[in-house]
């Protein structure tokens, strides 16, 4: 009998063929059904909700709204188009996204500008589609201490709905701890807090203050699954932690929950403080996944990047994360995902002062580079079938001194160019910069020129945008 994954990887393959003929490619292109696990170049608090729809809906901390992306993929979220949800000021952090009753909640920390007064939000939208429909202010939600709170998460369990946040016990910053209330609706909590959790362990108060904070819940198999972050945020420590209950027992009673003694998922692998995550399942449904942040490179403090992977169950049903993959080793994509069609950065045809160079982190040992002055460029011959829009993600560097942006301009059959932008990671280690570009039927030449600063191109994919 074929493996099954083996069969889903052919299946994948020829469904790529029939939307990339192979007699429409050029030599450089190539069906690849695998991917770099970098979802974002830029961001943290990574929040995904696959809805009955089929979508992916995400978004992450961006400080000033609530910015909510819609994806059919989970690859190309970067490139989804958004919605942005006006909450006002100031410092809005770490949203979720919640689809209870038939409607959606949005819950979110914010404060004046003053972070000691950081509290939970709510705003509910009856629309069937989160990025469309008005978004209703519903106010704060909070226990009676109202004490400072943040990163707000819905359990619903048992017909019930409980609200689970990292807050201070008192009102200053000594350290934070996860709290459980009962909910009487989605936007009001009617019980007294109770705390569940503290930092307590070395891996959780090495860094001041003690931090839990992230909390996300999985009810699976008997259990109810708390996975959360813990120590410094802007350290490399930074990891995740988890609590357990059985679905039988009380969630508002402490007793309930029993903490693991050891972090279930820390650095590893060239990748640092992966933290404050997400779950969801492939496309198809028949695999778990993880999004999480990590800092862009060894002690990049808050300069994050959004990163995925898949999980597999221990035995006795918690979540086996593993280690953060090897971010220089491709990984298959998520189960359902149509392929992509890759371009190799040393198969393009090089001008000026452009050339092809060695890679020891690139996917080939090659890639494109030395787009350093105003007359040099690189092409690249892309055959598609029909025309349409399609996403391009490259995967990109950018060691520019002064550790700041660059940009490469991007033109597609010499239209006019617009910025394709490369976070400053250093050199090797390499992101992801996407663009949705329009290609007609037949042969296209794809551009990438000198920008501000300097970037270099691994490879890149192209996928029709729908």
């Amino acid at each position: 009998m074929m493996n099954k994954n083996f069969r889903n990887t052919l299946l994948l393959s020829i469904c790529a063929l029939l939307v990339f003929p192979i007699g429409q490619t050029s030599q450089a292109a190539s069906v690849q059904n695998n991917f770099y696990n970098v979802v974002m170049q830029e961001g943290a608090d990574p929040w995904v909700y696959k809805h009955t729809d089929g979508y992916y809906y995400f978004t992450k901390t961006t400080g000033g709204n609530v910015t909510i992306w819609k994806s059919a993929q989970l690859t190309t979220i970067d490139a989804a188009p958004t919605a942005v949800v006006n909450t006002g000021c100031c410092n809005i952090w770490a949203p979720e996204l919640h689809y209870i009753d038939g409607a959606w909640y949005i819950y979110y920390a914010k404060d004046d500008g003053d972070n000691v007064n950081h509290r939970m939000y709510v705003m509910e939208n009856k629309s069937p589609d989160p990025t469309q429909g008005t978004w209703e202010y519903k106010g704060q939600i909070t226990d009676p201490t109202n004490k400072w709170a943040i990163d707000g998460t819905v359990l619903q369990h048992g017909g019930e709905l409980y609200f689970i946040w990292s807050g201070w016990e008192g009102d200053v910053n000594v350290r934070q701890n996860l709290y459980i209330a009962h909910m009487s609706n989605p936007w009001t909590i009617d019980s007294e807090r109770v705390e569940i959790s503290r930092p307590t362990y070395s891996w959780e108060t090495n860094h001041v203050p003690h931090v839990n904070e992230g909390p996300q819940v999985i009810v699976r198999d008997g259990l109810i699954l708390l996975v959360y972050s813990a120590s410094g945020s802007w350290t490399n420590d930074y990891c995740l932690g988890l609590i357990t209950a059985s679905v039988s027992s009380d969630p508002m009673d402490p007793a309930s929950w029993t903490k693991r003694d050891q972090p279930i998922f820390k650095s590893g692998n060239g990748l640092y403080g992966p933290g404050h995550h997400s779950f969801t399942k492939s496309p198809d449904d028949t695999e778990d996944w993880i999004m999480y942040h990590v800092a862009k490179y060894n002690n990049a403090g808050w300069n994050r990047e959004v990163r995925m992977q898949k999980f597999t169950w221990h035995a006795d049903g918690t979540p086996n994360l593993g280690e953060p993959v090897d971010p220089n080793t491709p990984i298959p994509l998520p189960s359902g995902e149509p392929a992509h069609l890759r371009y190799e950065g040393e198969e393009g045809a090089f001008g000026g002062a452009a050339y092809a160079s060695e890679s020891p982190n690139g996917s080939g040992g090659l890639k494109a580079g030395h787009i350093d002055t105003p007359e040099s460029f690189v092409d690249f011959n892309v055959h598609v079938q029909e025309a349409g829009e399609y996403i391009l993600l490259a995967r990109t560097a950018n060691g520019t001194a002064g550790g700041g942006w660059s940009y490469l301009q991007l033109s597609v059959n010499s239209g006019e160019p617009s910025r394709f932008h490369i976070t400053n990671k250093g050199w090797e280690n390499w992101g992801l910069s996407t663009a949705r570009v329009q290609l007609k039927a037949g042969a296209n030449k794809i551009r990438f020129t000198k920008g501000e600063g300097y970037g270099e191109i691994d490879f890149f994919d192209i996928k029709p945008a729908n």
